[in-house]
């Protein structure tokens, strides 16, 4: 078929002719398609206005899955210096937390609890100091959909920090009456802090309290002697413990001591004699000599804090003046912090189980340089333990202290307790 091009028209305008009317034709139909799917509200737009409606319904849909659940995590994420108590709070809004999770860089979890109406949580500890955390919370609005938000901190660096130094050694065996004590290299001044960083364990069993001396002593033992062969297993968490304003704990340490034979002694100040028992039975009854008068003997309950094969003493470092000094006192074991020692005896004569001749001491007989291990006081030196208890009775002079070495046993339970 031939086309006869429009009458005064030249080649190429004939080309662009036809462009346009293509380009003409062309918007014609993407008119009409765009009417198809447009959705107006005529008939014929019926199936086009029902995919407009889909659209709608998807965001719709979208929003309602949406949780309305609100988790807010305090301190900020990437906030620095965080106190490590006090400072750690995670709350849910418009719902109830599910699950929180908060960690350190090691992948320790710190321990926490969901309150009762699933509101909050919080820390079941103080956090460390120094330490990066990580923070990941969940919550469910009423309908079971859940939220979740993601947090990261770093606790404050001290300047100024404390520990506890403490008896016994871990590791170590000791006697009955062995109690756990911590001296503190500062001041104390938020004791019940420093108390909930500390737990104690044992098997068997028994119940542990603790009894602060002054603000600097915490000392822990049960009611009554410990029972022969229980493991005792501290647990150090005073890092991060503000222990006084401005002054936090440095010190995460687990120790573990072993409770060896029941050995109890009994001295009788008047009788000159002391009566040894292991298990409630006697084993040996040895001559000794206490305090003289005007030097006597403290009465009570004591435990042998330290031992010595060889020590010096001199009367003026227990307020005695000149009196006295001994440069080579052989199988001594300390009684108390003032001095008070069951040690043994070169220079004493014929005072063993007849009168009392020592500056408050308990002497038991022995040879100079100690060599001889079959004179009482070497004998009693090497069956002795760190924690054995020594009981003074029929002394002329008072009750030792309980704070006066580790004689918390001269306190009853409820002063113990209080």
């Amino acid at each position: 078929m031939n086309v006869r091009p429009i009458s005064g028209a030249s080649v190429d305008a004939r080309g662009r002719g036809a462009k346009g009317l293509l380009a003409l034709i062309l918007g014609v139909l993407l008119l009409a398609v765009t009417a198809c799917g447009g959705g107006g509200s005529g008939s014929g737009s019926g199936s086009g206005s029902g995919d407009a409606k889909s659209g709608k319904g998807d965001s719709a849909a979208a929003e309602t899955k949406q949780s309305e659940a609100i988790v807010s995590i305090t301190p900020k994420d990437g906030a620095k210096s965080v106190d490590t108590s006090g400072a750690l709070k995670v709350a849910a809004t418009k719902g109830k937390l599910t699950e929180v999770q908060v960690k350190d860089a090691k992948g320790t979890a710190v321990e926490g609890k969901i309150a009762a109406d699933g509101a909050s949580w919080t820390p079941s500890t103080h956090l460390a100091s120094g330490t990066a955390y990580t923070v990941h919370a969940i919550a469910k609005d009423s309908k079971g959909r859940t939220a979740a938000e993601d947090s990261g901190f770093t606790t404050l660096t001290p300047k100024n920090t404390f520990i506890g130094t403490f008896t016994p050694e871990d590791g170590s065996t000791v006697g009955v009456g062995m109690p756990f004590s911590l001296r503190f290299t500062r001041g104390i001044t938020s004791p019940d802090d420093v108390e909930k960083a500390i737990t104690i364990k044992t098997s068997p069993a028994v119940d542990v309290q603790g009894h602060w001396f002054g603000n600097d002593r915490l000392d822990f033992r049960p009611e009554h002697y410990w029972k022969e062969g229980t493991k005792v297993t501290v647990q150090l968490r005073l890092d991060g413990v503000e222990g006084r304003k401005g002054v936090y704990g440095k010190q995460n340490k687990t120790v573990s001591f072993t409770i060896g034979r029941n050995q109890v002694s009994v001295v009788d100040a008047k009788k000159h004699t002391m009566k040894v028992t292991q298990d409630g039975k006697t084993i040996r009854t040895i001559p000794v000599t206490t305090g003289k008068p005007g030097y006597d003997t403290w009465n009570g309950q004591m435990v042998i804090s330290e031992k010595l094969a060889v020590t010096r003493m001199n009367g003026e470092t227990v307020g005695y003046g000149g009196e006295y000094d001994i440069k080579d006192v052989p199988h001594a074991s300390r009684l108390t912090d003032s001095g008070t020692f069951l040690h043994g005896n070169y220079w004493g004569g014929d005072a063993f189980g007849n009168y009392n001749a020592s500056h408050g001491c308990v002497g038991l007989r022995d040879v100079k340089g100690g060599y001889d291990s079959g004179v009482p006081a070497a004998w009693f030196f090497n069956h002795s333990l760190i924690g054995d208890v020594v009981i003074v009775k029929n002394s002329h002079d008072a009750t030792v202290a309980p704070d006066n070495g580790l004689n918390g046993w001269n306190m009853s339970w409820d002063k113990w307790t209080a």
